[in-house]
Parts: C-alpha cells; sequence; structure tokens
C-alpha cells in the first residue's frame, strides 16, 4: 500500500460576485480555492473551492453541495462569536434561577418599611444603577478591560433599549392600575411568545418544533403556578380589552429591548474581531438612556401611582428618609435600610448576571431561567418569612403547573440530530 501525504498551499485566489437568490436584498458571495498536491508514486493536484456567503444577517442557513473533479461549494455560517461551553449555560442559568427567586423575595420584603414609598424605592433603582454602572465602566476602562473599540459601538442602539424599556415601564405601570392583581403575571407570559417573534424578525433566528412547543409549554405552566388559589379573579371576564392589550404591549417593548441587547452582543463580535463586548458597555449606556426617558415620563408616571407632580418632592424626601430609617414623618419603616439595600445588592447582581447570560447564550434562554423562578419565588412566599409571619397555601394548580412549566423546559433543551441544512436555533 502507498503511502500518502497531501501537502496544502495557501489560497491561490479569491473571487468577489453578486450571485441572485431568492431573498430580496442581493447576496455577496466570496469564493477562495486551495491548491492541494497528493505525493506518491503518481502526482495528482487537487482543488478545492469554497463559496461563503455574506449578508446583513449574523448567522445563515448551512448546506455542502458535492462538486465533479474535487470541487466542493460550501455555504458557511458566520458566526457572531464562539459557541460557549454548554455547561458554562447551565451554571449561569442556575445562578440566574437563584438571583431571580431572592431578587422577588428581597423585593417583598423590602416592601415591608416602604410599603408607603413603591415609587421611590423604583426610581431609586432606576436613576441609582446608572451611577453605579458607570462608575464600574469607568473603573475597568481605567484598567483597560473596556477598551476603545468597544467604546466606539453605535449608541444610537442603546438609546432604542433605554426608550423601549422606559415606554414598558410606563405602559406596565398604567396598566397594573387598572386590572385585578392576579392578572398581571399571567398576561406578564407573553413577553417570552413576544422574544420569539422578535428574534424571528430581528435576528432572523429560526426555532425548531420542540423549542417553540417547549416555549409555550412554559409559558403556560407559569400562568397555571401563579393563578392558583386566586379564584374568580384570575379571569378576564368584566375587564374590558383596554387594559389588558396596553399590559401585552408592555411586554412587547420589554422583550424588544431584550432582543435588541442580544443583537447588540452579536453585532459587536464582529465588529471588535470575535472578542466580546464588555456587559458594562451595555448595562451603562442602556440604563443611562431609559432612566432619561423616564426622567421625562415622570410627571405622567408619578400621576399613575397618585402622586401629584407638584408634591414629587416631597414624597421623594420623605421616602428617602424611611429608606434610610431616619427622620421619616410617618411609622413602619423597621427594616429599614437593611432589607432595600439587601434587595437592591441582589437586584444588581441579578441585572448583570442575567446580561452575563444573554451575552453567552440568547435572550430566551435567559427567559427561561427567570420562567423558572416565578413558581419558586410563590411557593417560597407562600411560606411564613421574617416581617412576613403569615403564610398562605397553595392549591394542585401550582403543582400541576410547576410540572408543566419544567416539561416544557425539558422540551425546549431536547437534545437535536444535525441535518444536512442546519436551522438556527436559539
Amino acid at each position: 500500500m502507498d503511502t500518502v501525504l497531501m501537502a496544502t498551499t495557501q489560497p491561490i485566489r479569491y473571487l468577489h460576485a453578486s450571485i441572485p437568490t431568492v431573498s430580496r436584498s442581493p447576496a455577496i458571495y466570496q469564493v477562495s480555492c486551495r491548491s492541494s498536491r497528493l505525493l506518491s508514486y503518481r502526482s495528482i493536484t487537487m482543488s478545492t473551492c469554497f463559496l461563503r456567503r455574506s449578508d446583513l444577517r449574523s448567522r445563515f442557513l448551512s448546506t455542502t453541495f458535492p462538486m465533479r473533479h474535487g470541487f466542493s461549494v460550501s455555504a458557511s455560517t458566520e458566526q457572531s462569536s464562539i459557541s460557549p461551553n454548554r455547561n458554562l449555560i447551565v451554571v449561569n442559568s442556575v445562578v440566574i434561577v437563584a438571583l431571580a427567586v431572592a431578587n422577588r423575595v428581597l423585593y417583598k420584603l423590602a416592601l415591608v418599611p416602604m410599603k408607603q414609598y413603591p415609587f421611590f424605592m423604583a426610581q431609586l433603582t432606576t436613576f441609582g444603577y446608572v451611577l453605579i454602572y458607570f462608575t464600574i465602566l469607568y473603573t475597568r476602562r481605567r484598567l483597560g478591560i473596556v477598551t476603545n473599540e468597544m467604546m466606539d459601538v453605535p449608541k444610537w442602539r442603546f438609546a432604542i433599549i433605554g426608550f423601549l424599556e422606559a415606554i414598558g415601564v410606563a405602559t406596565g405601570m398604567a396598566a397594573a392600575a387598572m386590572l385585578p392583581g392576579p392578572v398581571i403575571p399571567i398576561l406578564n407570559q407573553t413577553f417570552l411568545v413576544w422574544q420569539l417573534l422578535f428574534a424571528l424578525l430581528i435576528l432572523g433566528k429560526r426555532f425548531l418544533l420542540n423549542q417553540i412547543a417547549g416555549c409555550l409549554l412554559v409559558a403556560v405552566g407559569v400562568v397555571v403556578a401563579v393563578s392558583s388559589g386566586s379564584g374568580a379573579d384570575t379571569t378576564l371576564s368584566g375587564i374590558g380589552f383596554l387594559w389588558p392589550a396596553v399590559l401585552v404591549a408592555s411586554a412587547a417593548f420589554q422583550a424588544g429591548a431584550s432582543i435588541i441587547k442580544e443583537f447588540v452582543f452579536n453585532d459587536a463580535a464582529k465588529r471588535l474581531e470575535g472578542k466580546s463586548l464588555d456587559i458594562f458597555v451595555v448595562n451603562s449606556f442602556g440604563s443611562g438612556f431609559q432612566a432619561l426617558f423616564v426622567f421625562l415620563l415622570l410627571p405622567f408616571l408619578s400621576n399613575l401611582k397618585g402622586i401629584p407632580f407638584a408634591s414629587l418632592p416631597s414624597y421623594l424626601k420623605d421616602g428617602a428618609g424611611c429608606f434610610f430609617n431616619t427622620g421619616a414623618k410617618i411609622s413602619g419603616c423597621d427594616g429599614a435600610p437593611i432589607l432595600p439595600l439587601l434587595y437592591i445588592a441582589t437586584n444588581l447582581a441579578f441585572n448583570i448576571s442575567l446580561l452575563h447570560l444573554v451575552k453567552i447564550s440568547t435572550a430566551i434562554v435567559s427567559s427561561l431561567a427567570v420562567m423558572l423562578s416565578v413558581p419558586l419565588s410563590v411557593y417560597i412566599m407562600s411560606k411564613p418569612l421574617p416581617y412576613l409571619p403569615g403564610g398562605s397555601s397553595l392549591s394542585s394548580n401550582f403543582t400541576m403547573g410547576c410540572i408543566v412549566l419544567v416539561l416544557g423546559l425539558l422540551l425546549y433543551n431536547i437534545p437535536t440530530t444535525p441535518t444536512k441544512q442546519h436551522t438556527k436555533t436559539s
């Protein structure tokens, strides 16, 4: 048997040609050819050409077409970044679930001393986080972790993110003021459906049937779990169409912002030649623009909470006094500032970790992790807690909802065998 050795030369040339496709926008194809020489008792030369397609989407369907005479043409998939280790995603998802549960429980506890000032808490987190995020960003910039190229990413995208999140907050508060409490978490589950739709439209993703069915099962499971024991108040009977539609639109704004964040990470990987964008660039500028639009909407938001805009300064002053448990004009601030500070610290860690999970996976994966925390939080808050000694019982619907939710997560993550034409999945 002859021993065969292969020596491969450098690419011999590149061709750029416009090739018509079925899509509306023309695609640009790049052809690179390599010449290989097989060394044995006879000399044989083999050439291989690769055809690469480049357009506005970050990822594409991948197909290979065989050709005669040693030629093959393949449409390669352009990845915005190298696929992270699946174990890393699982570990980060577990961390997100734990932080999300702690975030919900501590928010409930923080409202015990701050029950008269929830609007103050909302504004403190909105504007206070801007200062914290930009301080961290400045420090990382001085240390060289954040480069000039990272700071040069287009800022108008962060303005869109901030605008969508601010409008989502405003419309959500307006609808929540007009709807029964149990209806709100149910309608908020449309967030995941909006994410699927926007991922398809904005990111050009394609989802497998099991992934779509898994996401829908997760949403149904959360609805069943959080509506357990709520009685007739969980239905929408007797409620007009307007305010439920406004709350669904609020979920759409928030979902759009999360998908654009994922797009920013994907696009930055191309601009930075494979380097990943620092999450504090996204957190800082996104939060900064959100605070700007919330500030512009303050008269509207304060009136929604029953606070006349002229009385807002005195309300914020009293809220600060209760937060620090000094100088408050009302009693009942026991537990401050420990409980509110614990909530703020956990909420900061949750927001940073959530964006990191979006960076290494997708916005939909992060949403599934957050949804898993909802029934866990309901279960924990049904037990006696410090400052909340009274517990509550949960019906069998809660267990059934949790089972459906877990089945949805398993269905979404079922391993699939790659086909010849790989579908872009989340």
